[in-house]
């Protein structure tokens, strides 16, 4: 006898899925000083251990994109499972420099199968309008979830309740997803449209896809650049970081939820470049102001970045149809493997800039917050970038003929 699929326990266990992603990101953020300050890290080690989390990620997402239809939501998901309890139990236990490297690495890798599963699942579970609904309330999770362990870690911290403690509440989520998709039947995956790796490979050889390849790894580190490090650079600014770092998520997920008509307003285009702007402004006055002042930087930061990530995966599904999923997964790969690759060099920049500000006389917090700013006016190069390249985007599409907003986008 065939096993009913549960369409709504499937969905709700991705939900919580991934919100074990975005409490990973959240907390791992705002244990960042306490981490630095226990095991005597440097800003670059840092940034090595922040590498490890973006560097798991891509790897298993690309790899379970790949081998989804062949394989099957269920095992990755369980694979996922299995990662997030070794890398929260590795991080609790972890000693040093070398086991947070290795813990850190795991979560990746389990945060990058949830993505891979839960998505195409999703899809294959409703159809049509009912589909992109549930997609896009899926999807509101990841800021979502980072306001609320944002909250959770800052509260904790004022607590004085350890480092350790708050990688413990990663673990509710996971194994709240693991009792929900436990027996449960699965949608049977559908094969996509354009299946041929030929096919795909000829589409990503177009210049338009090489074009928005090398642009989303520049605006994967405009988002994810300031926001991993926000906790240690702004802590001396007379602001709260995970209260910044809150605002900033909470303001994304509703963006996003009203992404449509934006999209509708703008066009992918006219978003990518509204947003590569307001993002420099955001950390250009991330990196002069203090205070209150800098909940209005998070303000601006936030409707830059808002819509970067989605905008980018669904320009390609519109606009280079032929790459399939491949492309798209490979879209989102870059961004998380660049993300990777930069954490340790900003780590380096803050490093750099606190040997400076310490020769020009700087002490105590005077000297974190001056080299803390000086690092975010040196990340603002990623968006001042952008505004060139996006810019020359917006005329090159402009004479093209008009297609359909692809649903994509909206996620």
């Amino acid at each position: 006898m065939t096993q009913t699929i549960n369409s709504g326990r499937l969905f709700n266990a991705s939900c919580f899925a991934l919100i074990t992603t975005a409490f990973s990101f959240s907390i791992r953020a705002g244990i960042l000083p306490q981490l630095g300050d226990e095991f005597g890290l440097t800003a670059e080690q840092l940034g090595f251990i922040n590498l490890m989390f973006f560097l798991g990620f891509p790897l298993s997402m690309i790899i379970g994109g790949l081998v989804y239809h062949t394989v099957g939501p269920k095992i990755i998901m369980q694979i996922a499972f299995v990662c997030h309890v070794i890398g929260i139990l590795l991080t609790i236990y972890a000693g040093g420099y070398t086991g947070l490297l290795i813990s850190t690495f795991f979560i990746g890798i389990g945060n990058g199968c949830t993505e891979a599963a839960c998505n195409p699942m999703i899809a294959d579970t409703y159809e049509g309008l009912k589909m992109n609904k549930m997609l896009n309330r899926f999807h509101m999770w990841f800021p979502g979830g980072i306001v609320v362990g944002s909250l959770i870690s800052k509260f904790m911290t004022d607590a004085n309740l350890g480092w350790q403690a708050q990688i413990w509440v990663i673990m509710i989520p996971a194994v709240i997803y693991a009792f929900l998709f436990w027996g449960q039947a699965f949608p049977k995956p559908h094969v996509a449209g354009v299946t041929s790796i030929g096919e795909n490979l000829k589409a990503m050889a177009s210049p338009l896809f090489i074009f928005i390849f090398l642009c989303m790894a520049l605006t994967a580190i405009s988002e994810f650049g300031p926001q991993q490090w926000t906790g240690l650079i702004m802590s001396k600014s007379g602001a709260s970081p995970m209260l910044i770092l809150a605002l900033v998520t909470g303001l994304m997920a509703l963006i996003r939820f009203f992404a449509a008509p934006i999209v509708k307003l703008l066009g992918a285009t006219g978003i990518l470049w509204g947003s590569s702007i307001l993002a420099a402004i955001g950390i250009y006055l991330f990196s002069t102001v203090t205070g209150g002042a800098a909940y209005a930087a998070a303000v601006i930061f936030a409707m830059g970045v808002g819509l970067f990530w989605p905008t980018m995966i669904g320009f390609i599904a519109q606009n280079v149809p032929l790459s399939g999923a491949l492309g798209m997964s490979l879209v989102g790969g870059v961004g998380m493997f660049s993300t990777a690759i930069w954490q340790p060099v900003i780590g380096r920049w803050l490093d750099d800039a606190k040997a400076e500000k310490i020769a020009a006389g700087l002490t105590g917090d005077e000297m974190e917050l001056a080299a803390g700013q000086a690092t975010l006016s040196t990340m603002i190069i990623f968006p001042a970038i952008l505004i060139v390249a996006f810019g020359i985007l917006f005329f090159w599409m402009k004479g093209r003929p008009a297609t359909t907003t692809s649903t994509a986008a909206a996620h």
